[in-house]
């Protein structure tokens, strides 16, 4: 078994590697050559924590096994450490003999962010100057970062419920030598593309503050009951995901879905549309959503680029396991 530690992620996971790994699986997923299987999330009884487990196999890139992990919500006020905690495990598909074991932390933000960037090569307009943020939590500035790298934005615009917080999205900002603005919810009207990724139940932005043309890509947590955006949005928006049958139970259209302003034929896979079986956006004056929910496929695939790229470099370790 090879062990890649968390302390080592950083120094072998680049945003471009895990960009390419989440494109490569959502594609695998749409052609029917990967699949997910059933998340298991519960609340153990203990410091208010969720754990779970997301698996799935992925037959072209032959990566099987699955992420443990979930929220403490007090890890950073009472420990220091941050409040999502996950390892990834990897199997040999041909014999079920454990391969790999990686740090999931830095992963996690890294595949959710290249989820969103993913997304805005595939949906956004190729014209699109703008770049919206609607949150500014520990996630926000790996969403920021990918997206900055996978499109020549000329400014960037961001709210946020607390408004001191938005400090941290104009260093960003400013890393790209950007303009950034800070600015209200009324003002996400300005921008061409929009990440909203905030842990929320109930809508903190609708149609009424995405412009005609907009990509919104919904990142944040997803769970029964979760809610980032309006129904109304959803119902406007061309929508897609990374698996439908997570985005209507767990996602942004789940809402919809209950209400009866969506179907599950109204959702489309963002994997087909890199596939080239779906067109995707249609003109310039469609608004398109990516719900990012988040699949135990993408964990996977990073993870086996992670092991690799630390076999070639030496890092890690080998034990016999």
């Amino acid at each position: 078994m090879y062990i890649v530690p968390e302390t080592a992620i950083a120094d072998i996971l680049t945003r471009e590697a895990a960009f390419d790994a989440v494109e490569n699986v959502f594609a695998a997923m749409a052609a029917g050559d990967a699949y997910n299987f059933p998340v298991i999330r519960e609340a153990i009884g203990h410091e208010e924590a969720l754990y779970g487990f997301k698996g799935g196999f992925d037959g072209k890139g032959k990566s099987l096994g699955l992420k443990a992990g979930g929220y403490w919500p007090h890890n950073m006020e009472r420990r220091g450490l941050i409040n999502h905690q996950s390892t990834v495990f990897l199997f040999d598909p041909d014999t079920g003999k454990v391969a790999a074991m990686v740090g999931g932390n830095l992963l996690t933000a890294l595949r959710t962010a290249a989820a969103s960037s993913v997304s805005i090569k595939h949906l956004a307009r190729k014209d699109s100057k703008v770049m919206g943020m609607i949150g500014a939590g520990h996630q926000a500035k790996f969403q920021l970062r990918a997206a900055l790298e996978t499109h020549p934005f000329e400014k960037v615009i961001a709210w946020n419920r607390s408004p001191d917080r938005l400090a941290s999205l104009a260093e960003v900002a400013a890393e790209f030598d950007l303009p950034f603005e800070a600015v209200t919810l009324d003002g996400m009207q300005a921008a061409d593309v929009v990440i909203s990724i905030t842990s929320v139940f109930s809508p903190v932005f609708g149609a009424a503050h995405i412009s005609d043309g907009t990509h919104v890509a919904c990142m944040g947590t997803d769970t029964v009951g979760k809610q980032e955006c309006d129904v109304d949005l959803v119902a406007k928006a061309t929508v897609f995901t990374d698996e439908v049958a997570q985005s209507v139970t767990l996602g942004e259209a789940q809402h919809a879905i209950a209400s009866g302003a969506r179907t599950h034929d109204d959702i489309s896979e963002i994997g087909a549309v890199i596939n080239g079986t779906h067109s995707g956006r249609s003109s310039d004056r469609e608004i398109t959503l990516f719900d990012g929910t988040g699949v135990g496929l993408q964990d996977l695939a990073v993870a086996a680029s992670i092991v690799e790229i630390a076999k070639a470099k030496g890092i890690g370790t080998e034990v016999d396991f």
